[in-house]
C-alpha cells in the first residue's frame, strides 16, 4: 500500500462507522441531545488532558452566564418577593400589603430604580451559583451513578444539584444578604422617612442598619458592624431552602425531559416534529423551577426574615423563626410571597435552562468539531511518521 493511500485511510478512520468500532463519543452525545435525552450527560472524551478539563470547565462558564442572565431578567419580581416577605419585621403594621399594593408602593416611593435595588450582588451571586450548579452536575452525576448504582437516575440528579448549590452558597449567601437589605431600603429618602416615622419595627431611635450606597459599601458596612456572621446571616436556612430546591429542580427537569421523549415515541412515532434543546429548556426549565419554588416557599420565608432583621433580633435562629411565624401568621405566613416567588422562578429558570442549552448547542458543537479535526490531524501525522519509518 502506498503512503498516500495509508494516510487517507488513517485520516478517515475517526469518521468511519463499522459494527466492530465503538460509536464516536461526540456523535453519541449529539444524537442524545437531538433526541432530547441526556441533557446532563458527561462531557465527551477528548484526546488530551487539557481538552478534557476544558470540556468540564466550559459547563461552569455556560452556567455562570445563564444564571446571571436569569437573575438580571427577573430581579424586579425578586424585589417584590423580598419586600412582601420582610414587611412583617420591617414595619409594625398588622394589615400587610398584597403584591399589587406593593408594586404601587415601590413605584410611588422609588420609581423604576426601586425595582432594581440590589441587582449588583444579585447578579454576582447568580454567577457563582449558576457556575457551580451546572458545572458540578456535569462533573459528578456520572461519577455518582458509577460509584453507587443505587444512586442512579433521579437520585443522582438530586444529589448532584444539591452539591452544586452548596458549593455556590459560599459566595451566594453574602451576596443574598447584601441584595435583600438593599431591596427593602429603596431610595435613601424613603428609608430615612420610614425610620423617622417610626414605622420600622424596632427600638425607637436605633437605626435598623445604615443606608447602603452600593454592593461594596453594603459588604464593608455589614462586615464592620457584624463581622463574618453578619455576611452569612441565615446561611443554614439558605442551605435548607436551596439544597432541596436545586435538587428538586434538576430532578423535575430531567423527569419531564424523559416524559416528553416517552410521549413522542408512544403518541407520535412517525412524526418528524422536533423541538430544539433551547425551546425544551425554556418550557421544561420554567415548569421545573415553578414546582420547586412553590414547594420550598416556607423555607424561603424563614431565610429572608433572618437575613433582613439586622440589629433588631426578632428571631433567634431557624427553628425560632419558623415557630413564631407559624404561631403569629399561620400557614399563610409560611407561604407569604409564594406568588411572586413562582412568578420569578418560572421565567428565571426558563431563561437559565434555555441559555445553557443554547450555549451548549452553538458553542459545544463548534469546539467538538474542532477537536475531531485535531484528532484526525494527529492521526494523519502519526501515520505519516510510521510510514516514513
Amino acid at each position: 500500500m502506498d503512503p498516500e493511500e495509508s494516510q487517507r485511510r488513517a485520516g478517515m478512520a475517526p469518521m468511519a462507522a463499522s459494527p466492530s468500532a465503538p460509536p464516536h463519543p461526540h456523535s453519541a452525545a449529539a444524537a442524545a441531545a437531538a433526541a432530547g435525552v441526556g441533557a446532563w450527560s458527561p462531557a465527551p472524551q477528548s484526546p488530551s488532558p487539557n481538552l478534557a478539563n476544558f470540556f468540564v470547565w466550559r459547563e461552569f462558564v455556560w452556567g455562570a452566564i445563564a444564571g446571571a442572565f436569569g437573575e438580571g431578567m427577573m430581579h424586579p419580581v425578586d424585589t417584590l418577593k423580598t419586600r412582601l416577605q420582610s414587611q412583617a419585621i420591617i414595619t409594625g403594621a398588622k394589615a400587610q400589603k398584597n403584591i399589587f399594593q406593593m408594586i404601587r408602593t415601590v413605584w410611588v416611593s422609588d420609581g423604576l430604580k426601586g425595582f432594581y435595588r440590589g441587582i449588583s450582588p444579585g447578579v454576582t451571586g447568580s454567577l457563582a451559583t449558576g457556575a457551580t450548579y451546572f458545572g458540578v452536575i456535569e462533573s459528578t452525576k456520572t461519577w455518582l451513578e458509577k460509584s453507587n448504582p443505587n444512586l442512579s437516575g433521579h437520585w443522582s440528579h438530586f444529589i448532584a444539584g444539591g452539591i452544586g448549590d452548596t458549593l455556590g452558597s459560599f459566595i451566594y449567601v453574602p451576596c443574598e444578604v447584601m441584595k435583600q437589605r438593599m431591596q427593602v431600603q429603596g431610595t435613601r429618602n424613603s428609608w430615612a422617612s420610614t425610620a423617622t416615622k417610626g414605622n420600622i419595627s424596632q427600638t425607637p431611635g436605633a437605626p435598623m442598619y445604615q443606608y447602603y450606597n452600593g454592593m461594596f459599601h453594603a459588604g464593608c458596612s455589614i462586615w464592620r458592624d457584624h463581622g463574618l456572621k453578619g455576611l452569612y446571616a441565615g446561611y443554614w436556612s439558605t442551605l435548607a431552602r436551596d439544597v432541596p430546591f436545586a435538587g428538586l429542580m434538576v430532578t423535575f427537569y430531567e423527569a419531564m425531559k424523559e416524559l416528553t421523549e416517552y410521549g413522542k415515541r408512544k403518541y407520535l412515532p412517525e412524526s418528524n416534529l422536533h423541538a430544539s434543546n433551547s425551546f425544551e429548556g425554556l418550557l421544561l426549565g420554567g415548569l421545573a423551577g415553578g414546582f420547586s419554588a412553590y414547594l420550598t416557599t416556607p423555607l424561603d420565608v424563614i431565610k429572608t426574615r433572618l437575613q433582613v432583621q439586622g440589629s433588631t433580633t426578632s428571631y433567634n435562629g431557624w427553628l425560632d423563626a419558623i415557630t413564631k411565624t407559624w404561631t403569629n401568621e399561620g400557614m399563610s405566613g409560611l407561604f407569604k410571597g409564594s406568588i411572586p416567588r413562582i412568578i420569578w422562578y418560572i421565567p428565571a429558570s426558563a431563561f437559565t435552562f434555555m441559555a445553557v442549552e443554547f450555549l451548549r448547542d452553538h458553542f459545544n458543537e463548534k469546539v467538538d468539531t474542532d477537536t475531531r479535526e485535531l484528532t484526525a490531524l494527529s492521526m494523519d501525522t502519526r501515520s505519516e511518521v510510521e510510514e516514513t519509518a
